[in-house]
């Protein structure tokens, strides 16, 4: 289970050093296989390899002639890179994932479960107004009794 929200840098090469409370999960989840993929959102969404293949094949079963299922298709699968952590857990971000969610040096890896998201340091910030900005309307429909 991946949570929690982490202020990281990128190196000079473009690489991620995957926290070490989250290594040993992800080399016993994947081997250290990954995915990393852009999201609709301006993010990028890093899987562990055997929890990615299932989207994957969700997405690759629909109609690749209806549009919005081509689209989605486009971006998910389009931009999915198999990674492998190095031995120093870092994974190396493609400049073209880089530059579609407009990753600098400061980056932020959000926990969300079964995956992690990829923020630039002020997609986050600004995820995080829009948040504050919806006050109680915040929670979605069949979970207003939700607990806390």
């Amino acid at each position: 289970m991946f949570q929690g929200a982490t202020s990281l840098s990128l190196d000079a090469k473009g690489r991620m050093a995957v926290p070490a409370r989250h290594r040993d999960a992800l080399l016993k989840a994947a081997e250290g296989r990954l995915v990393l993929t852009a999201h609709p959102h301006r993010c990028l969404l890093l899987y562990p390899a055997p929890d990615w293949e299932p989207i994957r094949a969700r997405i690759l079963a629909a109609p690749s002639l209806e549009a919005q299922s081509a689209k989605l298709r486009r971006l998910l699968v389009g931009f999915a890179v198999e990674l492998e952590m190095d031995s120093a857990g870092r994974v190396l971000v493609a400049p073209e994932l880089r530059q579609y969610a407009g990753l600098e040096k400061d980056i932020w890896l959000v926990g969300q479960g079964s995956h992690f998201e990829v923020w630039s340091d002020a997609g986050w910030k600004q995820q995080q107004e829009e948040i504050f900005a919806l006050g109680d309307k915040l929670l979605p429909p069949g979970m207003e009794n939700l607990a806390l």
